[in-house]
């Protein structure tokens, strides 16, 4: 998706990098997890965004309503944060998914589903299907709600709908997904072609995120953990956002390509210039136009009728 004047958006982009780096540059192979964590939470938490936030529990896993004002009770987005199944939480995203719920009129509801090391695959996937299992009990049905996630929050959105199908549940309206981690194999050619381009993720980083969610034992082909091996047909409606930066970009690519073939109503939106989940970074205009345009694409599916200017 080439945008004019790009030129003015590589200032901000790389001020995003350069606020990237400054967390990563402070690890070292003896930094705990945990201080990962609060260092990826103290960069990230925060919101400026007019929203209600509301702390619940959803059957045992916590989570947080963001509810922006005029937003109808009937429907919803579960949106699911990124962080390699490692890092990342509800106050690291706040920002993020409350831009979605103000942008689509909405409710979101994130949750805390557990984390790797100490809850390898698929204890993330089981906390996502009772979150939604939860959902449904406080009255939306299915074609109310939506998903939406980051990163690894959309592979959860995909391996969600692909075990929701397999058990014969009903299926979220639609899925909304930025720069999905849907290879765990990381066999993509653009691990190799945009490595120079990516500030970040490299794939000895990728390989060792896979290890800690699968553990040594685990297959990175399982399509419940990787969803690019998947038969995705069935699925529900979906958008895909990557930014052409990024060395995961075939992840989202090739995964589009497979729901094609397998009669999924999909669209692929590929962002110039763009880094990994640069929606993160308001700063970055585009980022406002793609979360203005995720929103449209959930109000459409979730029948909201008025359109929302993001903040």
């Amino acid at each position: 998706m080439a945008i004019e004047g790009d030129d003015i958006a590589v200032a901000p982009v790389e001020r995003a990098i350069e606020r990237l780096r400054a967390i990563y540059r402070g690890w070292t192979r003896e930094t705990s997890v945990a201080q990962m964590r609060r260092d990826w939470d103290q960069a990230f938490a925060g919101c400026s965004v007019p929203v209600t936030c509301q702390p619940v529990s959803a059957d045992g896993v916590d989570g947080e309503w963001l509810v922006p004002s005029g937003a109808p009770r009937d429907k919803a987005i579960l949106y699911l944060h990124g962080g390699g199944f490692r890092i990342g939480s509800i106050a690291s995203h706040r920002e993020l998914a409350a831009r979605v719920a103000d942008a689509s009129g909405c409710r979101v509801l994130t949750i805390a589903y557990r984390l790797a090391p100490e809850h390898r695959f698929p204890a993330a996937l089981d906390d996502v299907l009772i979150a939604f299992q939860y959902l449904r009990d406080q009255g939306p049905r299915p074609a109310q709600i939506a998903f939406a996630g980051d990163s690894a929050g959309g592979n959860l959105v995909l391996a969600a709908m692909l075990a929701a199908r397999d058990r014969g549940l009903p299926l979220p309206a639609a899925g909304a997904l930025m720069s999905p981690w849907t290879d765990l194999a990381a066999t993509g050619a653009s691990y190799q072609s945009r490595a120079a381009a990516d500030p970040i993720h490299q794939r000895a980083m990728i390989l060792a995120l896979a290890r800690n969610y699968l553990g040594k034992d685990g297959d990175p082909r399982d399509p419940l953990a990787s969803p690019l091996y998947a038969d995705l047909a069935g699925l529900p409606p979906l958008l895909v956002q990557v930014g052409d930066r990024e060395t995961v970009r075939d992840d989202s690519t090739e995964l589009v390509a497979k729901a094609k073939a397998a009669g999924v109503d999909v669209e692929l939106q590929v962002w110039d210039g763009m880094i990994h989940v640069f929606q993160m970074f308001p700063e970055i205009p585009q980022a406002r136009e793609a979360i203005a345009a995720l929103a449209d694409f959930l109000r459409n599916h979730l029948h909201i009728g008025h359109q929302r200017a993001p903040q």
